[in-house]
C-alpha cells in the first residue's frame, strides 16, 4: 500500500472515529445533563432582571462571579448555545448512523436465518407432526395472524422458513425521539433570534442602559419590524398608544418597533373583597395601515390576541400617571401648602431648609398586609387603602424614598397616619406614626407641631409659665428671663432633634448631668403640655376642668412622633388628600414564527416515547422440514425488551400451536 492509500485510510479512520464520538450515547447523555443543570439554574434564578437586584441579593463578590458565568441570562450565553449546538450535531450524527439500519430492520423479515442460530435463542421449541409441511403451515399461519404477526414465507428447497414480526414501529420510536430533539433545537434556535445575538456580539446593535425616554434612544438600540423573533413588554396608560416594545437584555434593553399602533382604550380590574386582584383585562385598538378599519378587541390573562404573527398578552398592570392632590405640611417651620402631582413626574419644591426635587414614583389603590394583633376587625389580612411613594432629592442629588398611606390605621386601639422612609435602595422601610385626632385628620397634630416651631408663641407660653412660678417661689425678673431663654432654647432643640438633642450644650463630664437632663425634660413636658392646651383651646375645646384621658394619650403620642421627626430626613410631610386613579396595562408582545416547528418536535417526541414504551418489537420463526412422512418444526422467537413478558407470550403462543397440531410424543 502506497503513501497516498495509507493517508486515505487514516483519514477514513479519523472520520469514523469522529462520527462515532459525536454519535455516542455517552456524549449525548453528558450534554443532556449539562443542559438540564443549566435549565434548573435558569428556572430557580430569575433571568434578565435588573442588575441592582442581583447585586443586592448576592453581594459584590458573587454578583461578579455569576455575571462572568452568564447566570443572569443563561439562555443567551455562548456556552449554553455551544452545548445546544453539540447536542444538535450529536443527535443528528446518531440519526445519520442508525436510521438506515433501523429502517432496514423494520422492513426485513430475516428469512435466511439458519437452524443453528435458531437453536441458540433463549425461547425455542421443537416438535414433530404427522403430515406434510404445507399442511402444518396452513394451521400455523392463522395462529400467528390472530396474534397480530405479519409473516413472510421462503422455500429453501430442503426446508421452509416462516418469519413473522409485530411491533416494528418500535424502531420508529427511537428515530422520532432523536429527530424530535433536532427539530426542537432548530426551532428554539430560530425563535431565539441567533441573528440578533450575532449583531450584539459584533457591535451592530448596542444595549441601552440609561433610563431615558424612547425618543432619546439611539438608532443602534432599535430593532426594525423585520426582526424575526423577540419577546418584549410595554406599559400603556389608559387612552395612550404605543408602537414599540422593550426587550430586556442583560443590564439594559433594546427597543423593538412594531408594524402597527396599539391603543389602550380601557383597563379594568376585578378585586376580591380583601382588595387582592382577581382578574384584569384590556380593551385594545389595533391601528394598522393595511386595515381599512381599526381592530378592536379585549384581551385578558390567558386570552391573548394573535395578530399577524404577533401575540399580545395581558401580563401585568401598574399606575399609568395617577393625578394626586397633596398637602405639604412644614415639619420645622409650620404652615402647609397645596401641591398637585402626577405619578412618574418631577416637581421643584422650595422649603426653608433648601430646594428639593419631588419625584412621584407610584400610587397604589390597595395595600393588603397582615392585620395587627388584636385588630377590632378580627381579620388576618387587611386592606390599608391607598398609598403613594415618592423621592425627595436635595441639591447634592441625595434622595430618600418615602411611602405614605392616605387613611389612618389602628394600632393599640388608636388611629395613626403612617409614613415610611428608606435611605438606601432595597433597604428596610422605617415608619413614623402621626396620631390622628377625633376627626381622623392630621390637623391637631400639625397645629401642635406648628405651635412648637412658633418661637413667639412658645415665648409667650413659657413667659406665662415663669411668671406663675415666680409668684409662687419669689424669683426675680432677671432669673425669670434667663430661665425662659434656656427653656425656649431647649424647645427649639427638641423640635430640631428630639429628646436626644435636649442635652446639647451640657458637659458630658458633669456628674449631675443625668439629674440636670431629667429636670430639663420635666420642665419641657410641662411647657409642651401648656402649648398643647393652648392648641386645644384654639380649637374651641374647654380645658378649664382639665383634659381627658384620650387627649392626654394623643399628647403622649404626639411627643413620641415629634421626637422621631428629625430621623425622617424631610422638611415636609406630604399628605395624600385626593386622587384620580389612572392605570397602565402591562402588555407582553412576542413574535415566534417557528413555534409550530417546536410544537411539531414535541409531538414527535410524545409519539416516539409512546412507541418505545408501549410497542414492543417481537419476532418469531418457524423452521420446517419433511422427513419420513413427518414434519419437523423448530419454533423460536426474540423480543427487544421486557424479556420476561415476551417469554410468557412465546410460551402461550407455543402452547396454542401444540394444542392445535398435537405433536408426536
Amino acid at each position: 500500500m502506497n503513501a497516498t492509500q495509507n493517508k486515505r485510510v487514516a483519514q477514513r479512520s479519523m472520520g469514523r472515529i469522529l462520527l462515532e464520538f459525536l454519535g455516542s450515547m455517552n456524549l449525548a447523555i453528558t450534554l443532556l445533563v449539562a443542559l438540564s443543570i443549566a435549565s434548573v439554574i435558569g428556572t430557580v434564578l430569575q433571568q434578565n432582571q435588573a442588575y441592582t437586584g442581583y447585586l443586592s441579593e448576592f453581594g459584590p463578590f458573587w454578583f461578579e462571579v455569576f455575571e462572568h458565568l452568564g447566570l443572569y441570562d443563561i439562555y443567551g450565553t455562548a456556552w449554553f448555545w455551544a452545548i445546544l449546538a453539540f447536542l444538535l450535531v450529536s443527535t443528528s450524527v446518531c440519526v445519520y448512523r442508525n436510521a438506515p439500519g433501523m429502517l432496514r430492520d423494520m422492513r426485513q423479515y430475516r428469512l435466511n436465518v439458519q437452524e443453528k442460530s435458531l437453536r441458540n435463542f433463549h425461547n425455542v421449541r421443537e416438535w414433530r407432526f404427522e403430515g406434510s409441511a404445507d399442511d402444518t403451515l396452513k394451521q400455523i399461519q392463522p395462529i400467528l395472524k390472530l396474534e397480530g404477526y405479519k409473516a413472510r414465507l421462503k422455500d429453501h428447497g430442503d426446508h421452509l422458513v416462516l418469519a413473522a414480526k409485530k411491533g416494528a414501529f418500535n424502531r420508529m420510536g427511537y428515530l422520532l425521539t432523536h429527530v424530535s430533539i433536532v427539530v426542537i433545537c432548530i426551532g428554539a434556535a430560530l425563535d431565539a433570534n441567533i441573528g440578533l445575538k450575532f449583531q450584539l456580539a459584533t457591535g451592530q446593535k448596542v444595549i441601552e442602559t440609561r433610563d431615558i425616554m424612547a425618543t432619546e434612544v439611539p438608532d443602534q438600540s432599535f430593532l426594525d419590524t423585520d426582526n424575526s423573533a423577540f419577546r418584549g413588554s410595554v406599559y400603556i396608560s389608559e387612552g395612550g398608544t404605543s408602537r414599540i416594545a422593550f426587550i430586556g437584555v442583560k443590564e439594559g434593553y433594546l427597543v423593538q418597533r412594531l408594524p402597527f399602533l396599539i391603543e389602550l382604550k380601557e383597563f379594568r380590574t376585578e378585586h376580591y373583597p380583601s382588595g387582592q386582584p382577581k382578574s384584569f383585562e384590556s380593551d385594545l385598538v389595533i391601528h394598522d395601515p393595511e386595515r381599512e378599519e381599526p381592530l378592536e378587541t379585549t384581551i385578558a390573562v390567558n386570552h391573548p390576541l394573535v395578530y399577524k404573527g404577533y401575540a399580545i398578552y395581558q401580563a401585568d398592570f401598574r399606575d399609568g400617571g395617577s393625578e394626586l392632590d397633596l398637602r405639604a405640611w412644614g415639619l420645622f417651620d409650620g404652615g402647609s401648602s397645596e401641591v398637585e402631582g402626577k405619578v412618574n413626574q418631577s416637581y421643584n419644591l422650595s422649603t426653608p431648609l433648601g430646594d428639593y426635587v419631588l419625584e412621584v414614583e407610584d400610587f397604589r389603590l390597595f395595600n393588603i398586609d397582615q392585620a395587627p394583633e388584636g385588630h377590632p376587625s378580627g381579620k388576618e389580612r387587611l386592606n390599608y387603602g391607598p398609598s403613594f411613594s415618592y423621592k425627595l432629592r436635595d441639591a447634592q442629588g441625595q434622595a430618600n424614598e418615602y411611602n405614605t398611606f392616605m387613611q389612618p390605621m389602628i394600632f393599640d386601639g388608636r388611629n395613626f397616619f403612617l409614613t415610611g422612609v428608606r435611605t438606601e435602595v432595597g433597604g428596610p422601610m422605617r415608619f413614623l406614626h402621626f396620631p390622628a385626632d377625633d376627626k381622623l385628620s392630621l390637623d391637631r397634630f400639625m397645629n401642635f407641631r406648628e405651635a412648637m416651631t412658633d418661637e413667639a408663641r412658645v415665648r409667650r407660653i413659657v413667659t406665662t409659665q415663669m411668671m406663675n412660678m415666680a409668684r409662687s417661689v419669689g424669683v426675680d425678673e432677671e432669673t425669670q428671663a434667663k430661665a425662659a431663654n434656656s427653656i425656649i432654647t431647649a424647645v427649639q432643640r427638641f423640635v430640631r432633634g428630639g429628646y436626644d438633642a435636649v442635652s446639647e450644650g451640657l458637659s458630658a463630664d458633669d456628674p449631675e448631668l443625668e439629674q440636670r437632663v431629667q429636670a430639663m425634660l420635666n420642665v419641657l413636658v410641662a411647657v409642651f403640655r401648656a402649648i398643647y392646651v393652648d392648641v386645644l383651646e384654639q380649637e374651641g375645646i374647654d380645658t378649664s376642668q382639665g383634659i381627658s384621658d384620650a387627649q392626654i394619650q394623643f399628647f403622649d403620642d404626639s411627643l413620641n412622633a415629634m421626637s422621631a421627626i428629625h430621623r425622617y430626613g424631610s422638611p415636609v410631610f406630604l399628605q395624600l388628600q385626593d386622587f384620580k386613579h389612572i392605570e397602565a396595562s402591562g402588555l407582553q408582545i412576542a413574535r415566534a414564527p417557528w413555534t409550530n416547528l417546536v410544537y411539531l418536535g414535541c409531538l414527535m417526541l410524545i409519539i416516539g416515547v409512546f412507541f418505545m414504551f408501549y410497542i414492543h418489537h417481537k419476532r418469531v420463526w418457524v423452521w420446517m422440514s419433511e422427513q419420513d412422512g413427518q414434519t419437523r418444526v423448530l419454533f423460536a422467537g426474540s423480543g427487544d425488551r421486557d424479556l420476561p413478558a415476551f417469554k410468557a407470550d412465546f410460551d402461550a403462543l407455543a402452547g396454542r400451536m401444540e394444542k392445535l397440531l398435537k405433536p408426536i410424543k
